[in-house]
């Protein structure tokens, strides 16, 4: 399999990877309008918490599956 098959189905991974795409996105908004800039810098901060948040409770979830015997192995 792909080296990299697991990581790509990881929720984590694809949360990270969403929370970056729009945090450049939006960084790139704000680049582009500077009138825009704090405006966008406020809303980063306000999405970076949630994002965390999600991603630990996800981790949280996978760590108690694991530890049940429930979860995937590996």
């Amino acid at each position: 399999m792909f080296p990299f098959g697991k990581l790509f189905h990881s929720r984590k991974f694809l949360l990270l990877l969403l929370d970056t795409i729009v945090s450049l996105i939006l960084w790139g908004v704000g680049m582009w309008f500077p009138e825009a800039a704090d405006s966008v810098n406020e809303l980063i901060l306000i999405m970076q918490p949630v994002f965390i948040a999600v991603i630990t409770g996800i981790a949280i979830e996978d760590a108690a599956e694991k530890r049940a015997g429930d979860g995937p192995i590996g």
